[in-house]
């Protein structure tokens, strides 16, 4: 068997997709369940995060395993296989293990070095240990995981190369400005009671907000969140539980508003942010793109210190040769003195344009050379290609209108949206008035976040635990074959010692003693130098074969082996739980 993971996040997949492929607790659950019934696969476990999905598997063929965790991500997240397919990724083996470590690490993590993915990992190994999907792989595994990742914060700062994403979050909410002096004394409403929104009210407390209000559809939990906040020894901020249908009203009083719930829906629409800013200020929350477009080209006017350019039909079009009429339809944002205005028109027609647009009198090449047709044509374009040749491009009279960018009103309500899929629509972002960080638009902020030089300390960490990782499961693969020996040895000193005691029925205690004694030593001093060599060598690199080899030296049976091995699994997963 072989471990396998196949998965997508935030570095393989836009955020849209990883929103629509997104699981659902109980979908994790089933998709467990429905991988270990699969036939190349004898463990699971599903890492399922705000911006990954992947699936851990231990297969006895690769092909096959990739093929059907595949298939089963596609059929479990909603999202065709076809698809999904381009943004799945596949480690095997120590590649994958490797993986693991990294992102546990946080070296993987949006926000690199958040500490946060720890608990996620922990929460992983849990639900597949209490469906018993997670065997002895898996398991040893994910524990190391664990331990990398705690041994990376402990050895380095990897913490300052990043933080939790809640506090990356609200950095970006406060807009490069200090948290704590931005926090202070606002009103905050925390949506959801999970271990995301736990973290980001007990973060928004230490912040210095003035209250928390928490709502989540089982008021009970809400109550409880409340109720550690508001008896922490480290804060003083005063915090309430209310349900999930005062939420409109609370929106109107707060500030800052963190949402992340399971919801499969959108918790806050457009619609509702808008009412409630409404409800807060008294004005409406237009739509930002709408003021900034209106305000662009009234100042743009203003500034050039001139009236619009004029449309067809004016003064201004006066003796000009072009059928103003036929040209009215050119799109907006085009002078009808521009290039854009003239394609299309016969040679003569445009030479004529050109010589009214520069100011001079429109010829007509018709009277004036008595000739029409193409080789009018032929030499009109010859003289314009040449002019054009001269100049580099045919003269243009439009003068660019100016952009003039129109700063955008200060927010009076802050949104952070921590789900995935999205709690809060995507539509606020166009919103004057409100200031919306999702998780796509920390994805954008954090992809040119410089790297610390601990990165490089914890990736040296992550090598050498994945080579150990490697070293220790081989050595353990060859385990059983091991025990099955000496036990196949056992059985026949004990043979010989029983054959024994039947040619010599008079032979004393001590003396059976002593014999039985010196054969074991015989039999061990043989078997020990082999056994330790074997687990050296299978402990390297390539060394599986090890195993193979010595049951067919000394003709050990497979199923011994193999019940040997059960053995140990028992044993070990019954003294196991989560590190």
């Amino acid at each position: 068997m072989s471990l396998l993971v196949v998965g997508l996040s935030h570095r393989s997949a836009p955020v849209s997709v990883l929103e629509r492929a997104s699981l659902n607790a109980g979908a994790q659950l089933k998709l467990l369940q429905d991988t270990v019934a699969a036939e190349p696969a004898a463990e699971a476990a599903v890492l399922a995060t705000c911006n990954r999905i992947e699936l851990y598997a231990d297969v006895d063929k690769f092909h096959a395993g990739v093929a059907e965790l595949s298939t089963l991500l596609a059929q479990h997240s909603g999202v065709g296989l076809e698809e999904l397919t381009p943004y799945l990724y596949v480690h095997y083996e120590d590649r994958a293990v490797h993986h693991l470590f990294s992102v546990a690490c946080g070296l993987d993590s949006m926000v690199v070095g958040e500490g946060q993915i720890l608990g996620q990992i922990k929460d992983s190994l849990a639900r597949a240990q209490d469906l018993h999907t997670a065997g002895r792989l898996l398991n040893d595994l994910f524990q190391q995981a664990l331990r990398v990742g705690k041994r990376a914060h402990s050895e380095t700062g990897i913490d300052r190369a990043g933080q939790s994403l809640v506090t990356f979050g609200l950095e970006q909410l406060s807009a490069g400005a200090d948290v704590q002096q931005w926090a202070r004394g606002k009103r905050a409403l925390v949506i959801g009671a999970g271990s995301m929104s736990s973290l980001a009210a007990a973060t928004l407390a230490r912040a210095g907000v003035a209250e928390i209000v928490v709502a989540n559809r089982t008021f009970e939990r809400a109550e409880r969140l409340a109720r550690i906040l508001s008896e922490g020894d480290d804060t003083d901020v005063l915090a309430r539980a209310v349900p999930m249908d005062s939420v409109p009203g609370e929106l109107t009083r707060a500030d800052v508003a963190v949402s992340c719930t399971g919801a499969t829906g959108l918790v806050l629409t457009a619609d509702a942010v808008v009412a409630s800013v409404q409800g807060r200020t008294g004005a409406p929350a237009v739509e930002d793109a709408a003021v900034a477009d209106t305000a662009v080209r009234e100042t743009a006017v203003r500034e050039a210190g001139e009236t619009p350019l004029p449309g067809a039909g004016s003064a201004a079009d006066e003796n000009c040769p072009l059928d103003l009429s036929s040209v009215s339809s050119v799109p907006s944002g085009f002078s009808v003195m521009g290039e854009a205005a003239v394609a299309g028109m016969d040679a003569a027609t445009l030479e004529q344009h050109g010589a009214w647009a520069a100011g001079g009198t429109a010829v007509d090449r018709t009277r004036e050379t008595g000739r029409s047709g193409p080789e009018a044509d032929a030499e009109l374009i010859g003289a314009l290609a040449a002019t054009a040749t001269r100049v580099g491009r045919i003269p243009e009279r439009r003068r660019p209108e100016p952009v003039v960018e129109v700063p955008r009103p200060e927010p009076v309500l802050f949104l952070l949206d921590l789900a995935m899929p999205r709690d809060v629509d995507a539509a606020v972002h166009r919103l004057a008035g409100v200031r919306l960080v999702d998780i796509e638009s920390l994805a954008d902020a954090s992809a040119d976040a410089p790297m610390a030089a601990d990165v490089d300390m914890v990736r040296r960490i992550v090598a050498d635990e994945v080579t150990a990782f490697g070293a220790a499961q081989r050595a353990a693969h060859i385990t059983p074959t091991v025990v099955a020996l000496r036990s196949m040895a056992a059985d026949v000193v004990a043979g010989e010692i029983a054959r024994l005691e039947g040619r010599l029925p008079g032979l004393d205690d001590k003396h059976r003693a002593e014999i039985t004694q010196t054969v074991k030593r015989v039999v061990d001093k043989l078997l020990h130098a082999p056994t330790v060599r074997v687990k050296q060598l299978a402990a390297e690199p390539g060394g599986a074969g090890y195993a193979d080899a010595l049951r067919t030296l000394f003709d050990l049976d497979q199923e011994t082996v193999a019940s040997v091995s059960r053995a140990e699994n028992s044993t070990t997963e019954k003294n196991r739980g989560p590190a």
